[in-house]
């Protein structure tokens, strides 16, 4: 069974070497100390969200905080091939539940997108709130799936921005029901040509529950995207993501 695992900060995470003392304060001690209820003995590990890792034994609980005796400590590696999704705000929760799902599949990071066709929008004071709710929510997501990589979420873009925002990634998949080519096949025909055998990013884009519009595809087109579908059945936004990660992560080696 893995360890259970807690973040802390950054400079002390480092810092921390094999046989000193970690003590974790803050929501984090608290939650392992008070929630969790863990006790002396049992062993944790701690991350300071951006792959580097702190392995050890519990020495003591106190009062929202917990002791860790550092047995390992060292940076984990990061995937050879980078996964953005891209997700489209959604009515219902459905663009968090893709979030969270997408954070427990590994991915890297995650782009709001306010689409065409997106019925939620945030505008002005609600565009910060949203992001860092969804920061919120990759961070409980990684906790929970034992991610020592916290996924990074990028302010929300509009199509505009996306398309602009496109140069910044190896490549750019539009996830579109009416493509010619499938998911599988696309990722093939880039392993044929040799676009795979180097380190390289891949963004996915899901769409709204409306879809995406034709001047939008037109758009990101003309940024260098292509589109690709998954199978034969039209998932809903909150699942399409999810499932070519699953995909994605098996094509490209990571699983």
């Amino acid at each position: 069974m893995t360890r259970p695992l807690f973040f802390g900060p950054a400079d002390q995470v480092r810092s921390a070497e094999p046989g000193a003392a970690f003590v974790l304060g803050g929501d984090e001690g608290r939650h392992a100390a008070t929630v969790r209820r863990l006790v002396a003995g049992e062993r944790i590990d701690v991350s300071d969200g951006a792959g580097y890792r702190l392995g050890g034994v519990i020495a003591a609980v106190g009062t929202g905080t917990v002791e860790l005796r550092v047995e390992t400590a060292g940076q984990d590696p990061a995937p050879r091939h980078r996964l953005v999704l891209v997700q489209a705000l959604a009515k219902g929760g459905r663009d968090e539940q893709a979030v969270e799902a997408a954070t427990e599949l590994g991915v890297d990071g995650v782009v709001p997108w306010h689409a065409e066709r997106s019925i939620v929008r945030w505008r002005g004071d609600k565009a910060e709130k949203g992001r860092q709710k969804w920061v919120s929510l990759v961070g409980a997501a990684a906790k929970q799936s034992r991610r020592s990589f916290v996924p990074e979420v990028h302010g929300v873009l509009d199509t505009s921005g996306l398309a602009g925002w496109a140069s910044s990634v190896d490549r750019m998949l539009v996830l579109h029901e009416d493509a010619e080519d499938s998911l599988a096949d696309r990722m093939s025909a880039l392993r044929g040509a040799g676009a795979l055998d180097a380190p390289s990013s891949t963004a996915v884009v899901v769409g709204p529950e409306g879809g995406i519009s034709d001047a939008e595809l037109g758009k990101l087109r003309a940024a260098g995207a292509h589109t690709a579908r998954l199978g034969p059945h039209v998932l809903r936004s909150s699942s399409a993501g999810p499932a070519a990660l699953v995909l994605l992560n098996h094509l490209l080696g990571r699983w």
